[in-house]
């Protein structure tokens, strides 16, 4: 099985990327986040021509999660206990539970949206122990938090910022020491497989970037290839996201 995740920053902005490299890639579950689309307006009937069900959640705002599966879709679930905002969908895929999120920014240290993403990381904790941990299952998509100082081009430039703060990174770590391994994709470029790379200043050509897109996964499944796709963040009309393209066994 091939399993994706990506940040698309916009389904309608990033459709006439998203579909070709749907094609091309062929992923058999994608989670997606930032789709920042109503679900009256998702764009189901082109994906379903690719032969992907759908589930969505999203209100047209900024947010916004989708899983994509060719292997079957059940059991779907689109919200996170305590938190009415679109961030999570879940659904059984084939053998395996997929959950897609989109954990929130944090925007600054002294912004109550920085407690309310640490509230929003421990309410998906706390969800996990509705599963169990010999379960083929993964959780995956956009965190907002690099793991280690390894994971962002320079980490001094945050000393003061959130995303790399003792307590972000605690509470990542605690999803996956609840069971979970982080799938490391292959080295790209440089040491480090960055996921993100700001839009300004030739962040991406220059490679000063970050690690904050995710595939936790359960020790049932056996991963066999995982790999950072740089070639779909090049080029015009890209996301500011780079797909993270794990091959699997469940």
């Amino acid at each position: 099985m091939r399993i994706a995740t990506w940040n698309v920053n916009s389904v309608g902005a990033r459709l006439p990327r998203l579909l070709p490299w749907l094609e091309e890639v062929a992923p058999d579950v994608v989670a997606l986040q930032e789709t920042k689309c109503a679900d009256g307006a998702f764009p189901y009937l082109p994906l379903q021509a690719l032969g992907y069900e759908v589930a969505h959640s999203g209100d047209g705002r900024w947010n916004g999660t989708a899983v994509l599966s060719r292997v079957g879709l059940a059991d779907v679930s689109l919200t996170l206990e305590g938190h009415p905002e679109p961030r999570l969908t879940s659904a059984q895929c084939g053998p395996l539970h997929v959950t897609s999120v989109y954990v929130p920014n944090g925007r600054s240290l002294d912004d109550p949206h920085y407690v309310y993403k640490l509230a929003w990381l421990q309410s998906l904790r706390e969800r996990l122990d509705g599963f169990d941990p010999a379960q083929p299952l993964v959780v995956m998509g956009d965190v907002n938090v690099a793991l280690t100082d390894r994971d962002v081009w320079d980490s001094s430039l945050f000393a003061h910022s959130t995303h790399v703060t003792p307590a972000e990174r605690a509470a990542l770590q605690s999803l996956i020491d609840w069971g979970l391994v982080d799938v490391a994709a292959r080295p790209g470029k440089g040491d480090v497989p960055f996921t993100y790379w700001d839009y300004r200043a030739g962040m991406m050509h220059k490679n000063l970037g970050m690690r904050i897109d995710y595939v936790l996964a359960s020790a049932p499944v056996r991963v066999r290839d995982a790999y950072v796709d740089r070639e779909a963040r090049k080029g015009k009309g890209a996301s500011d996201h780079a797909p993270v393209v794990v091959d699997l066994d469940v």
